[in-house]
């Protein structure tokens, strides 16, 4: 595929240089939250005019919801490496996420997986280090499972931004077979309110990318722990926590931030088995 073309098409996948893009402006913006220098090296590189991509993610709320997301993925996996130096991470609808740039212990394994337009594009930009393993398969195609190995029985998944696009039914469906292959694992997501992913709907299209609806919602996650008989424990943790009440935020960006998490408009949600 030419390089223009994935960036072009209006397709789910080319929704990964939104994230991409919102990462990179906000870590100029606020280094000391997160700095994914990793994401403005790529921007910057980048043959590909934003300038749409900016009038809608590259305000401060919306560009601070994609460096929050990965700070608190990485948060997450940070913690689970703590546990398992030797762990398995799984890195679902990888696009071009740059977590593992920054949370890499030495001792991980790291396996990124989406389409195979998405690898293919994904390469012209990062390179899949020692310990790091790309897999040009959907999600939602199972036959990635045997292709993971773990040395504790034990994984962690990110899918940071990807279950939006999705039915319920398939995201449960995936969450229920993982539950079934992997003895014992913790599944890292986002997800907005119904309400909110139909703001979300009609901010994408305003990139031009009209082809990508979202779907999936969850307003109760405590809900989700009757998707399978093997998750143990459901927690869902806040975007921004608080950090709304700080001085240096616009006031449009401190009341979107307060709304978010007191409405409960988005969270980040944690599913374990095992």
């Amino acid at each position: 595929m030419e390089k223009q073309a994935l960036l072009q098409a209006q397709t789910v996948q080319s929704t990964m240089l939104l994230a991409l893009y919102g990462r990179a402006k906000a870590s100029r913006m606020f280094p000391d939250i997160l700095n994914d220098a990793e994401a403005i090296d790529i921007v910057d590189t980048m043959d590909y005019d934003f300038t749409e991509i900016d009038k809608s993610f590259g305000t401060e709320y919306a560009s601070l919801c994609c460096l929050l997301r990965a700070k608190r993925l990485d948060e997450r996996c940070h913690t689970y490496l703590q546990q398992h130096p030797n762990g398995t991470v799984i890195n679902l609808g990888a696009g071009l996420d740059t977590t593992l740039s920054r949370i890499d212990n030495g001792s991980v394994y790291w396996y990124n997986i989406d389409l195979p337009d998405s690898i293919a594009y994904r390469h012209q930009y990062i390179a899949a280090p020692e310990r790091c393993t790309d897999i040009a398969k959907s999600a939602f195609d199972y036959t990635w499972f045997p292709e993971i190995e773990t040395l504790d029985d034990s994984v962690f998944v990110l899918a940071g931004g990807l279950f939006y696009y999705f039915e319920e039914a398939q995201v449960r469906e995936l969450i229920s077979r993982m539950g079934e292959h992997f003895p014992k694992g913790e599944i890292f997501f986002d997800a907005q309110s119904k309400t909110t992913v139909r703001i979300s709907n009609r901010i994408v299209r305003k990139t031009g990318n009209t082809s990508s609806e979202m779907h999936f919602y969850v307003n109760n996650p405590r809900e989700l722990k009757n998707w399978s008989p093997h998750i143990r424990t459901i927690e869902s943790i806040p975007f921004f926590a608080g950090l709304w009440k700080e001085r240096r935020f616009k006031l449009s960006s401190k009341i979107n931030m307060w709304g978010f998490d007191t409405l409960k408009m988005g969270k980040l949600i944690s599913i374990q088995w095992g």
